[in-house]
């Protein structure tokens, strides 16, 4: 054995076998060194590349083009990026280089862009700018691209104020003052094309607003986000039909907002990315920043913007990240019935024959609970798109109310709200993070945003084929509405556009009572057209494809609330068992009065007498009474839909409105 200068034996590390190595045995653990020459770099051997992806079921692929170049295809990405911040007074867009301004270490041990891009000429024909130097033209903006749910949570806990792990793994945080969304402070802008498009005046959700305004607003947030030493990009998709998905970009300043929309959007594959291209819309969320509300048509310092024609929505002076969800369906609202496909505020699941059935319901009505069945696929939760190919949810997860949630009641829910999904607004034990889904101490509305997948029973790809059963649900504290009713189009048009259920409200002198609520389309606040219009694309889709409405009612019955008793979940789920095994398509029906709703007369595992609602009630007078209060409250409901016309002709409205009560 050799020595070393010190006298010492040399010990061999390398070489010839030795007999332990030929047992299979060796005490050596010695290795390469590693390829490093700074602890950074060391770091950055640590992670290695990816992207965000949703997984994709049942074989489903699609061949790409040839990859660019690692860094042209960043290069095209901060290219696109730098356009969409473009400020519309200035030439050029900002400088954007990728990576987080913290590591830049590591940023430059791992090889990234030079941070010195070329900047990006960004013409704007409809303003003319004036062409000046800004400290923020002097600086970079790092962008924070596509930031996997891990990344977020880094960024959410180290800068964040008010952002925790729970004990369940989900990432817990604040949206600030807003914890709901602020829909008088949302505008529309209102040009020649959205004028004659879009529904204004009375009984509409849209306020309008001018391209200048907007354009002001635009720029608020846009210099904004800016000033910032980073921003989150994402770029992710909405509907899950292939051939009628739109891109959307979103550029938020906090990872709770970035993670919020990896969740709720589609997340493309790491081909899909470098196939991404220009946005088809694009968010600008600068919520920690106010408006002016000194800016003509602002009411507040919330300003919720969307501008149909430049394909942009800006929000400033709100954090609650709901606002971006809503926002781009009110959008879906607008750009797919152009395409001829109806977007719908409604769950949807499938059986395994394949028979797919659509539920609307307000808040309180069950369409939660109804539509998740372990014996069916859910295909979503929220909003969904209706082509000539089938059905097809638009987004890629679930926004969950956790208000009271318990493992009981919504198991799937429950478990779905761990590693990767975000908590708003919720309150947990300080040392052991356990959420107390009972404590309303921020707000009543705290909610849960996962991926879809963490629902077992999710059908992925989120599509499915043309419903059969068109299920409107209603909860009636009132108690007069049958448990089900089947309905023919004109019907199923009516008490579509009425979006009809009511609550229990307290009155000043303590006593609680019912009080009707009606959201047009099952969906007032996010639609973009004139109600009727929908309707008639659902019934034109429904005759189409041979589906039927029914109309399901989740409420009172042998009283209203505080004298009768609310209808037993497992007799409306064996109502919505027979919807979908097509027992109730061959059952005996009788026409109710006033209504004129078609009622069967027998379902298996229902008491019949339930069934028609007089028959529950003991004063008969007081059932009568009830019913003409509620029919009335109807009819002036539907007052500010009675005059609409398609082409001035008034048949279609005449015909729906000869479906509503008669008395």
């Amino acid at each position: 054995m050799a020595s070393t200068p010190n006298g010492l034996a040399r010990i061999e590390t390398h070489g010839a076998k030795t007999k332990k190595h030929e047992n299979g045995i060796c005490h050596d653990d010695s290795s390469a060194p590693v390829r490093a020459q700074t602890i950074d770099e060391l770091h950055s051997l640590q992670r290695k590349r990816s992207a965000p992806t949703t997984p994709i079921k049942d074989g489903a692929s699609s061949p790409f083009a040839a990859a660019l170049s690692e860094e042209e295809r960043q290069r095209q990405q901060l290219q696109s990026i730098s356009a969409s911040l473009a400020s519309l007074t200035r030439e050029t867009g900002p400088k954007v280089v990728r990576g987080d301004p913290a590591r830049k270490g590591e940023a430059a041990a791992k090889g990234a862009p030079s941070p010195h891009p070329q900047p990006v000429h960004h013409h704007h024909p409809h303003v003319t700018p004036t062409i000046a130097v800004s400290d923020s033209s002097l600086k970079f903006t790092h962008v924070l691209y596509n930031l996997s749910p891990a990344e977020l949570y880094e960024q959410a806990i180290k800068y964040e104020k008010g952002s925790f792990i729970t004990s369940t793994g989900a990432l817990a945080t604040l949206s600030g003052a807003k914890t709901g969304r602020s829909p008088r402070d949302k505008r529309i802008v209102k040009d020649e094309a959205s004028a004659q498009e879009l529904w204004w005046g009375k009984g509409s959700p849209n306020i309008e607003m001018d391209e200048h305004t907007f354009l002001t607003n635009r720029e608020r947030a846009v210099d904004y986000l800016n000033s910032l030493d980073k921003v989150f990009v994402n770029d992710q998709f909405l509907n899950w039909d292939t051939e009628n998905r739109i891109k959307v970009r979103i550029i938020s300043a906090r990872a709770y907002h970035s993670l919020f929309m990896h969740n709720m959007c589609i997340r493309p594959t790491e081909e899909e990315l470098e196939e991404f291209g220009t946005p088809d819309f694009t968010i600008y969320n600068a919520g920690q920043f106010p408006c002016n509300r000194y800016t003509h048509y602002m009411t507040s310092s919330t300003s919720v913007d969307i501008n149909l024609a430049r394909r942009e929505m800006v929000i400033l002076g709100t954090q609650y990240a709901g606002e971006m969800k809503k926002g781009l369906f009110g959008v879906m609202h607008y750009l797919m019935p152009r395409r001829g496909i109806l977007s719908l505020h409604s769950g949807c699941n499938m059986g395994k024959q394949g028979d797919v059935a659509l539920f609307f319901g307000l808040s309180g009505t069950g369409k939660t609970t109804l539509s998740t069945d372990h014996n069916r696929l859910l295909i979503g939760d929220d909003e969904h798109c209706w082509s000539d190919t089938g059905v097809s949810n638009i987004e890629g997860g679930c926004y969950a109310k956790c208000i009271d949630l318990s493992q009981e009641k919504e198991p799937d829910i429950c478990n779905a709200i761990k590693f990767g999904t975000v908590l708003e607004n919720v309150v947990f034990d300080e040392h052991t993070r356990e959420v107390d889904y009972t404590d309303k101490s921020v707000t009543e509305n705290t909610r849960a945003a996962y991926p879809i997948e963490y629902i077992p029973n999710a059908k992925i790809p989120c599509v499915g084929p043309h419903p059969k059963n068109v299920i409107l649900l209603a909860c009636d504290a009132f108690g007069v509405l049958p448990p089900v009713s089947k309905l023919n189009l004109p019907q199923t048009m009516y008490h579509f556009i009425s979006g009809y259920t009511a609550l229990v409200a307290g009155t000043e002198d303590g006593i609680k009572e019912p009080q009707a609520t009606f959201s047009a389309c099952f969906g007032a606040a996010f639609i973009m057209l004139h109600p009727t219009k929908y309707a008639a694309m659902l019934a034109e889709k429904m005759q189409k494809y041979g589906a039927t409405g029914w109309l399901v009612n989740t409420g009172w019955s042998g009283g209203r609330y505080g004298v009768g008793k609310r209808i037993r979940l497992p007799y409306t789920r064996k109502i919505i068992d027979a919807i979908h095994s097509g027992e109730l398509l061959t059952a005996n029906y009788k026409k109710t009065e006033v209504f004129g709703l078609e009622i069967p007369t027998e379902i298996d595992g229902v008491p019949s007498e339930i069934l028609d609602p007089i028959n529950t009630w003991t004063d008969k007078g007081a059932y009568k009474e009830t019913l003409l209060k509620l029919a009335g409250l109807f009819k002036k409901n539907f007052e500010v839909f009675a005059n609409y016309k398609i082409g001035g002709d008034s048949s279609l409205t005449d015909k729906i409105l000869a479906a509503g009560p008669n008395f």
